[in-house]
């Protein structure tokens, strides 16, 4: 905690970088809680609220390749301040959302907001080894990948209250002054988000992408670091029976809410808890595969399990797992792939990351109404504690470079 509290106080940029990263996350609960809760009202069908999530997250995934490759190309701050300003315009068009037939409206807004952050999200991740020093490096990404976490606490829940409280509209407002502080704060930025490229160095975009791919293919470490995030991705489905298991266990409404909110105080706990232990390079992959297993492990036992209250620690141990699998694999990309093709392999990463979660929440959905929720839940767990047995045997004669690459592209050691 001294290291992260050190590099805040320290480190103006990066101070900035976080906070509009934790802008925009909340910006997206702010949306996202009170249309779940509008469309309905409004159209009188569950099914929108679905249509809502699927085109967040499906627009994203799909678009990942390509942005990733822009965010190598052109100038990083350049691309999230205009990324944060479309976002601005396209939560604007929400106040035009006031009746079934203006309903799709949402699904425009929500879709252009979804295009705005798969910009955002690559050349973030890539620009922040570029604000901080590398002794920094550590605490920065644990810090970093806690922002999600505390957004789902925070921004969900300020949310749900506002829009409760004063309407979703008044929701929408704060969603788009979020946005333009987001865009102040990144345009403020001082240091260079990327490494210095020379004339000529940046391919066509399509030839760029095929170089990432290439690149990922032949190095046995991006391999394997590019698809760890998917193993708590397939797991993901668990989210879909949260409402069912506190139904199960006769806590109702109240049970379904402390259970995401559980959800989101692991995703803030577990990077934050490896400070200490991240600038260990050589210990990174086997805490790789420690943190799926447990994700796993934890559902796994959550199916089973008769108390809500282990339900609630299980799922807390769980989502402390999955944030610090995160960090870490996001920490062990940023040590190993250039600066030139952070953007694209980060792109890579959390694209496969984002489909694996589509699947298994599209699964889940498909078996809901016909399969015993704890069957699910053993499915999911087993699933991720399976993916990462099989990805530790895969990845154990591996090891990771010791010092963050900078800017030459080098072989597979």
């Amino acid at each position: 905690m001294p290291a992260i509290f050190s590099v805040v106080a320290r480190n103006r940029d990066f101070r900035r970088l976080l906070g509009a990263e934790l802008v925009v996350f909340g910006a997206d609960w702010f949306v996202i809680v009170p249309l779940l809760v509008l469309l309905p009202e409004l159209t009188g069908s569950g099914a929108w609220g679905g249509l809502v999530l699927a085109a967040d997250t499906g627009i994203n995934a799909l678009l990942l390749p390509f942005t990733g490759t822009i965010a190598d190309r052109f100038d990083r701050r350049k691309i999230l301040v205009i990324a944060n300003v479309c976002a601005f315009l396209a939560a604007l068009l929400l106040f035009a959302v006031r009746s079934a037939a203006t309903a799709p409206l949402a699904l425009v807004a929500i879709g252009a907001m979804s295009v705005a952050k798969a910009f955002y999200t690559p050349a973030a991740s890539a620009a922040l080894p570029n604000v901080v020093d590398p002794v920094d490096l550590p605490a920065a990404n644990a810090i970093s990948g806690s922002a999600w976490g505390t957004m789902t606490i925070v921004g969900a829940s300020l949310g749900g209250v506002v829009g409760a409280a004063a309407g979703a509209y008044w929701s929408f407002a704060v969603t788009a002054g979020l946005l333009l502080a987001a865009a102040v704060l990144n345009f403020s930025v001082r240091r260079p988000l990327q490494a210095a490229r020379a004339a000529g160095q940046s391919p066509p975009t399509w030839h760029a992408l095929l170089e990432a791919l290439r690149y990922i293919g032949a190095r046995p470490r991006i391999r394997a670091l590019v698809t760890v995030k998917s193993a708590a991705g397939l797991g993901n489905g668990v989210l879909t029976v949260f409402p069912l298991i506190a139904t199960l266990h006769g806590v109702g409404t109240l049970g379904a809410g402390l259970l995401f909110a559980v959800r989101g105080v692991g995703a803030l706990v577990g990077p934050l808890a490896l400070t200490p232990v991240l600038h260990r390079r050589g210990w990174l992959l086997r805490g790789l595969a420690l943190s799926m297993a447990l994700y796993g492990a934890g559902y796994l036992t959550v199916s089973v399990t008769p108390w809500f209250l282990l339900v609630l620690v299980l799922v807390f141990v769980a989502h402390c797992a999955g944030g610090a699998n995160w960090t870490l694999s996001n920490y062990a990309l940023q040590g190993e792939v250039p600066d030139q093709l952070r953007g694209r392999v980060f792109a890579t990463d959390l694209m496969l990351a984002t489909l694996a979660i589509t699947v298994s929440q599209l699964i889940a959905t498909s078996v809901v109404d016909r399969v015993d929720e704890r069957w699910i839940l053993a499915g999911c767990g087993a699933l991720t504690l399976t993916y990462a047995i099989g990805w530790r045997i895969a990845t154990r004669k591996l090891t990771l470079t010791e010092e963050p690459s900078t800017v030459a592209v080098s072989g597979e050691s």
